[in-house]
C-alpha cells in the first residue's frame, strides 16, 4: 500500500509541473459559432456623454441583464461624426483619461433586445472618485439572485439584494487595503462554492483567493505571489464547478489553475486545499465560466475565446480581436444565457456585446450556463 501511494504522488506531482501537453500548443482553431447581434445595447447617457468602460456583465434572466460600467465618459466637444454611440467608435479608450469620468449609473440592467429596463443609481456613490467596479456576479446556487459586485480600488466587495434595495453584505474596508482576514488588496473577482462558501480573488496588491463561509466570516485563504505551483501573480478570476473543484486565473502567469479541498491535502501548501493543476500557455486570461463538460476561458492579447475539456486540454479557439461588429480590444468579462446567448464586457471600447448561435452551430462549440449541485442549468 505504502509503494501505491507513492508511486500515484510522482505521477500526480510529475503532470502537475508538465501540465496538458495540448497546452503548449494552440490546439484546434476556428470561426466563430455565433452571430453577433448588431447594435443590440441602446445607449441612453444624456448629451455630451457615453457610456465607460465595461468591466462586467450577469444574467440573471435572458431579460434582465445586469451590466457594470466604470462611470459615464464626459465625450469630446465637438464629436467627430464616426461616433457610433460608444467611445472606441472614435479610437478612444474607455479607461482614459480618468477625469472624463462622471460617476452616473455604474450598475444597469438591460433586457434581451438591449433595452435599458433599470438603472441602480442609487449606488453610484460607493464607487465615486475610485476606479469604478470590476467584476459582477450571480451565484448559481442561491435561491435569493443576490448582485455581487467587486469593488476593485476600494478595496470591497458588496452583495445587492436582487432588486437592488438593499445592500445586504459588504466585504473588506473601504480605501483600506491590507492582506488579513478583514482586508483586501484590489479584488478582482467573486466566486462561490456550492453550499455557498465564498471566494474573493484578492488578485493585484495581493496573490491569494479568500474564503468565507455564507455569512460573510473569514474561513482561510491560499496562495501567495510566485511562480510555481499553488503560487499566483494577478489572481485575474476565480471560478468553480458543481464538483467543488476551483479554477483560478493567474493572469500575469499566464496560466489557469486548479484545486480542490482534500482532507488529504500537502502539507507543504494548505491543511484542507490542494493544488491539481496548472494549464500553461495562455496570454492573459481574464475571465472563466466552466460547466459539467466543459471550460471556457477568456484570453486576450489578442482577445480569443479558449475551450478546454476538465483537465485543461485546448478543443476549439476563436478569434476576435479587433474594433469591428463582434471585435473586442479587452473582453473583461463574459457571460451566457439560458437560451445559449453569450454577452461580453469590453473594457476598452466602452461596450457590451451580444452573440446568437449561428444556425448551423455545432453545439459542442457553444457556451454552456454553469451547472447547479444537482446537475442541472440553474
Amino acid at each position: 500500500m505504502r509503494t501505491s501511494v507513492l508511486v500515484l504522488a510522482v505521477v500526480v506531482v510529475a503532470g502537475f509541473v508538465a501540465g496538458p501537453a495540448s497546452l503548449q500548443e494552440s490546439g484546434p482553431t476556428g470561426p466563430s459559432p455565433y452571430d453577433v447581434v448588431d447594435e443590440w445595447m441602446t445607449p441612453f447617457a444624456a448629451d455630451g456623454y457615453a457610456w465607460g468602460s465595461h468591466p462586467g456583465v450577469a444574467i440573471d434572466s435572458p431579460n434582465r441583464i445586469f451590466v457594470i460600467q466604470r462611470g459615464e465618459f464626459r465625450l469630446p466637444d465637438p464629436l467627430p461624426s464616426e461616433f457610433a454611440g460608444f467611445v472606441g467608435s472614435i479610437g478612444l479608450n474607455a479607461l482614459r483619461p480618468e477625469d472624463a469620468r462622471v460617476w452616473k449609473n455604474c450598475i444597469f440592467i438591460v433586457n434581451s433586445d438591449g433595452d435599458l429596463v433599470e438603472t441602480w443609481d442609487q449606488w453610484d456613490h460607493l464607487f465615486e472618485g475610485s476606479n469604478g467596479p470590476h467584476k459582477i456576479r450571480i451565484s448559481p446556487y442561491d435561491s435569493e439572485r443576490r448582485i455581487w459586485v467587486v469593488h476593485e480600488t476600494g478595496h470591497q466587495v458588496f452583495a445587492f439584494s436582487n432588486d437592488g434595495s438593499e445592500l445586504l453584505m459588504t466585504l473588506g474596508e473601504k480605501d483600506v487595503g491590507g492582506n488579513d482576514e478583514t482586508h483586501f488588496g484590489r479584488p478582482q473577482d467573486v466566486a462561490f462554492m456550492p453550499d455557498g462558501r465564498i471566494l474573493v480573488a484578492d488578485g493585484l496588491d495581493n496573490s491569494r483567493v479568500v474564503m468565507f463561509d455564507p455569512e460573510g466570516a473569514y474561513i482561510t485563504h491560499f496562495g501567495e505571489k510566485g511562480i510555481g505551483r499553488g503560487e499566483f501573480d494577478g489572481v485575474h478570476a476565480v471560478a468553480t464547478s458543481a464538483d467543488g473543484r476551483i479554477y483560478v486565473a493567474d493572469r500575469n502567469n499566464a496560466r489557469i489553475q486548479v484545486f480542490n479541498e482534500t482532507t488529504r491535502a500537502a502539507a507543504w501548501y494548505h491543511p484542507n486545499i490542494a493544488p491539481i493543476g496548472v494549464w500553461p500557455g495562455f496570454d492573459f486570461p481574464n475571465d472563466i465560466i466552466i460547466n459539467g463538460y466543459n471550460v471556457w476561458i477568456a484570453d486576450n492579447q489578442p482577445p480569443k475565446i479558449i475551450r478546454t475539456d476538465l483537465n485543461g486540454n485546448r478543443e476549439y479557439t476563436w478569434d476576435i480581436a479587433g474594433e469591428g461588429p463582434g471585435q473586442y480590444r479587452e473582453l473583461h468579462q463574459f457571460a451566457v444565457d439560458e437560451n445559449g446567448n453569450w454577452y461580453g464586457a469590453d473594457n476598452v471600447m466602452g461596450r457590451t456585446l451580444k452573440f446568437e448561435p449561428k444556425a448551423d452551430a455545432n453545439s459542442v462549440d457553444l457556451i454552456r450556463m454553469q451547472e447547479s449541485a444537482t446537475g442541472s442549468n440553474p
